[in-house]
């Protein structure tokens, strides 16, 4: 059965140059993430509609939903990319985490293929938020391609389950390392984010500076909780896509 998505844009009239594939956090679904991501403005042009949809007509927004499977910890089916254990220290019990990371990122790279039908991989950004990108993150470490960029919202990286899928998949192919692939990274994290602490945030950007390829644009905000700053953190966002997309 093929992943469920929701497509949005671009907007008639235009023509489609580029596409984002954002995936949601853990307990939601892609329309209603979807629906909610487009609430959010950025500050200008003033007296005018500026959400990333009025701003970016071109694109092509492709919104996959994550799997429902059961949650060990609360003893029920929830809609994940994978299970979890703890959000406030996101790698506790890192064999709890690969199998669904596994499955996720596989379903990832499907969705990016069928994208690469309408525009070349450097014509494709890949983000999410919270669990969503630490998927997304995963899912571009196996890539054997570069992204127009990466978008994270609130995220951290699944080390230790990445570790563990890595570590699997050489056992199945034999290659042990992966090419590091140049990559331009936008991160935006609030101080006041009470499900994924902020800290989760600075190791992200602190692991991705280290790589000589990467360039990450990376943005605390003050408040914004477990979202996107609005409307600095949404200007941020637009500035990057700006600029990756040679606009």
């Amino acid at each position: 059965m093929p992943p469920k998505t929701h497509v949005v844009g671009p907007k008639e009239g235009h023509q489609h140059t580029h596409t984002v594939i954002f995936l949601h956090g853990k307990g939601s679904d892609c329309e209603e993430f979807s629906s909610e991501f487009f609430e959010s403005e950025a500050s200008l042009p003033a007296d005018q509609p500026r959400t990333l949809l009025d701003l970016f007509p071109t694109i092509r927004w492709t919104f996959p939903s994550a799997p429902i499977t059961y949650s060990q910890r609360f003893e029920c089916d929830e809609s994940q990319w994978f299970d979890m254990w703890s959000v406030e220290n996101p790698n506790e019990k890192a064999e709890l985490q690969a199998s669904g990371l596994k499955q996720s990122i596989e379903m990832i790279l499907s969705i990016i293929e069928q994208e690469e039908t309408y525009v070349p991989r450097e014509k494709i950004f890949l983000g999410g938020i919270s669990q969503g990108f630490a998927t997304a993150y995963s899912a571009s470490v196996l890539s054997n391609k570069s992204f127009a960029g990466l978008i994270g919202l609130c995220s951290w990286e699944p080390s230790a389950a990445l570790a563990l899928v890595l570590a699997d998949r050489c056992m199945e192919s034999g290659v042990s390392e992966h090419e590091e692939k140049s990559t331009q990274v936008f991160l935006g994290h609030a101080k006041d984010d009470s499900v994924v602490p902020i800290e989760e945030g600075r190791k992200l950007y602190a692991t991705l500076e280290t790589r000589e390829k990467t360039a990450v644009d990376y943005h605390e905000y003050e408040d914004g909780g477990h979202w996107i700053n609005e409307p600095q953190g949404v200007d941020d966002m637009v500035k990057f896509l700006h600029r990756n997309m040679g606009m």
